[in-house]
């Protein structure tokens, strides 16, 4: 998701979109871990969108 999108929603939102991406991270992990995931770089983007969350919420 880019910047722009996340600067456009509310607070609420934002908050309500961290704890799902981290969830679904988890989830990610132990996919990695139990060899279910194909695609390991959707890991780093879900890493990136969660900083870029937090970076928003913190100004």
């Amino acid at each position: 998701m880019k910047a722009k999108e996340l600067r456009q929603k509310t607070e609420k939102e934002l908050d309500d979109l961290l704890i799902d991406k981290s969830h679904k991270l988890g989830q990610f992990k132990f996919d990695l871990a139990s060899k279910k995931l194909k695609n390991i770089r959707q890991i780093r983007e879900l890493r990136r969108d969660i900083a870029r969350i937090k970076t928003i919420l913190k100004k």
